[in-house]
């Protein structure tokens, strides 16, 4: 039931929202009580491992057991929106769970026993969300932006001036893809090193020529887990600090740090400030990435920012552009653990 929140002389409604981020290392929910022009700041955030990193197949396929870690996660996620009265949530899955093979047996099992479907976003949709919610959080006053996100999976690149994106692209370079398919030796060889450095030049030089027809941006900003560990590791706010302590990476602090994280292996970097367990394993290959693609769009330094895709979810349903028939379909969230197949919507697989 939805609350009022009482400003001013009158009353507005609230509603108790949740995002539901499935990716290659987590299920994360983010729950905002949202009403007519309030901000969608978290009011509560769960994180619940579900460790897909070493679960692919040869086949493309998510393995038994990485499936059973996802299926438990989100069905924990799930299990804190009931506990914490979340009416409705967005619950997505990203390039990890897309892009495998059987990814319809998983989402057949999420559904059936965590009680919510995922659904999917094109790369290109979540390069224009977290551009959103970047042009949200810092202002017009921004002017011509310039948004990268290195996910799990695939990395998102955006730029524009206004309110939607000139340029919204996704590429392949996620982190942990990259760590599989190029890094198998913990830590990797130079060999391997120079090889990744080799395709990530390669897949960046079409955007980068786009880039450069484009202009220069007048603030080149980043978002994501590898973004925001490099900015902590090279002497940033930690996240503890709150969202509206700035946070800047400089390209030259990634150049330094590369070869030290390149020569511990993963126990050793999760010692390191800033370094999640989680994520020790693919943050060479992220930080590959990060340092290639600022020296490609010749961007000295970037801004961190607090939001990203999930809040430009929330912020393109707060005006109006997603619904129940969307997309990205609101789904309800019961009080009771569902009965499979309870929701049978359109449009999750774009």
């Amino acid at each position: 039931m939805s609350e009022f929140v009482r400003l001013g002389a009158g009353y507005r409604p609230s509603m108790k929202l949740g995002v539901l981020d499935i990716g290659s290392n987590s299920a994360q929910l983010q729950v905002v009580e949202v009403f007519p022009g309030a901000p969608p700041l978290p009011a509560h955030a769960v994180k619940e491992p579900t460790r897909l990193g070493d679960a692919f197949e040869l086949d493309g396929s998510i393995s038994r057991g990485g499936v059973d870690r996802l299926v438990a996660a989100v069905g924990r996620a799930m299990d804190a929106a009931r506990q914490m009265a979340v009416e409705k949530l967005f619950a997505f899955a990203t390039s990890a769970v897309r892009d495998a093979t059987n990814r319809e047996q998983i989402v057949v099992r999420i559904e059936r026993e965590a009680g919510v479907l995922p659904q999917f976003l094109t790369g290109e949709d979540e390069a224009r969300l977290t551009y959103l919610a970047v042009h949200s959080w810092y202002g017009w006053s921004a002017g011509r932006l310039l948004v990268m996100d290195i996910g799990g999976g695939t990395m998102e690149i955006a730029f524009g001036r206004g309110a939607e994106p000139d340029l919204a692209v996704s590429l392949p370079l996620g982190a942990g893809r990259l760590t599989r398919a190029f890094l198998p030796d913990d830590p990797p060889t130079p060999e391997q090193l120079k090889a990744l450095r080799r395709y990530v030049r390669g897949a960046l030089r079409e955007v980068s020529d786009r880039l450069r027809w484009e202009g220069p941006p007048s603030m080149a900003v980043a978002t994501s887990k590898t973004f925001k560990q490099m900015a902590r590791l090279t002497g940033a706010a930690a996240q503890r600090r709150g969202p509206f302590v700035p946070r800047t990476l400089r390209v030259d602090d990634v150049a330094r740090w590369l070869p030290r994280l390149a020569e511990r292996d993963e126990a050793d970097r999760a010692r390191l400030p800033g370094i999640s367990v989680t994520r020790a394993r693919q943050i060479v290959a992220g930080a590959v990435v990060a340092k290639q693609a600022m020296r490609t769009f010749s961007v000295s330094s970037v801004e961190v920012s607090p939001w990203a895709l999930r809040e430009g979810i929330m912020l393109h349903y707060l005006n109006g552009g997603l619904g129940d028939t969307g997309a990205l379909p609101l789904q309800p969230v019961t009080p009771e653990e569902p009965p499979g197949n309870v929701l049978t919507m359109t449009g999750h697989d774009r």
